[in-house]
């Protein structure tokens, strides 16, 4: 059942409910699914794991574990946690920052970077599938909404 299917259930009663409510629900529904249906994809690795690797890649320099756990809006621990299963897979390697000894930078294994060429065609086929109809500016309206919401989320935090 997705998304669209729920709200249309006779089974769900969402009148009355507020949008910034129901789109919060929504986000985490819509996670839910994406979530298994790239896990499902992915094979090899879960979802997590393979956004952590999206994430490494896209820093400058290999991250350290607390700079990793900040760009994916995660833990420490989580990350921690995510990182070990990928390095048993093979997809992570941990080196000593030269600077510094007692980091630990993070870096993609060869056998990481063929996974992601491997794979790279098949990721491309479904995102563009997912974001079918969907607008440029309505893309721009929702990464800006988010990281409105994001920074309301943060001041309340302090």
């Amino acid at each position: 059942m997705n998304i669209s299917d729920v709200i249309k259930n006779e089974k769900v009663d969402f009148s009355g409910i507020e949008s910034s409510y129901f789109l919060i629900g929504l986000i985490s529904a819509f996670e839910n699914r994406f979530q298994a249906m790239a896990d499902k994809a992915m094979g090899e690795i879960s979802w997590k794991q393979f956004f952590a690797v999206i994430c490494i890649n896209l820093c400058k320099e290999s991250p350290t574990i607390n700079e990793l756990a900040e760009i994916m809006g995660s833990s420490h621990q989580n990350v921690k946690q995510i990182l070990l299963k990928l390095e048993k897979k093979g997809f992570i390697s941990f080196s000593q920052d030269e600077k510094d000894k007692r980091k630990q930078r993070i870096g993609l294994t060869e056998f990481c970077k063929e996974f992601c060429k491997k794979n790279d065609s098949e990721s491309i086929r479904i995102m563009k599938n997912m974001f079918n109809g969907v607008s440029e500016e309505q893309l721009q309206a929702t990464i800006k909404t988010l990281i409105q919401i994001e920074d309301n989320l943060k001041a309340i935090s302090n």
